[in-house]
């Protein structure tokens, strides 16, 4: 699927809505959360829109002042086009705009029983930090998972 990605818009916060509610049964972002986080945060969200302009997909990552951290928030793709690319794209660009915030590490949280969340992830990069019990609502435990953004320096043979 061709996607459009493009930073998100006070516009965009009732397809926002939407999408939230079609994508999470519990732990879902109100209408109220997400508008601060397009507003207010110190957070950027990205969002995917199709061909008809409907939008079918966001992310958002949290940033801290003085941090070489940051944060997936909140991450979803509409259910009729998750496993086309638009999951993996959003990702590579909220990493480039951390990368270019100077951070070191990008770190998120993850349901444990959200298994195509988790193989995204570490096909992305991501590796497992901690496990996290009853992290959800729902009393659902969550893997906290994490990556470095720091360059690994290429090892020269000698020859």
């Amino acid at each position: 699927m061709t996607a459009l990605l493009r930073p998100a818009q006070p516009g965009d916060l009732a397809a926002l809505c939407q999408l939230e509610q079609l994508c999470f049964e519990t732990d879902h972002f109100s209408r109220r959360q997400l508008a601060h986080l397009l507003s207010r945060a110190h957070a950027l969200t990205w969002v995917a829109e199709d061909e008809a302009q409907r939008l079918v997909g966001y992310a958002t990552l949290l940033l801290r002042r003085n941090s070489r951290a940051a944060r997936l928030y909140s991450f979803c793709v509409h259910p009729e086009i998750q496993g086309q690319g638009v999951g993996r794209r959003l990702l590579d660009t909220l990493e480039s705009e951390a990368r270019d915030r100077s951070c070191e590490w990008l770190t998120l949280e993850v349901r444990a029983d959200n298994r195509r969340a988790r193989a995204l992830y570490r096909r992305m990069g991501f590796g497992l930090r901690r496990w996290l019990d009853d992290y959800y609502a729902d009393g659902c435990a969550a893997w906290q998972m994490e990556k470095s953004l720091i360059a690994s320096p290429m090892l020269v043979a000698n020859g």
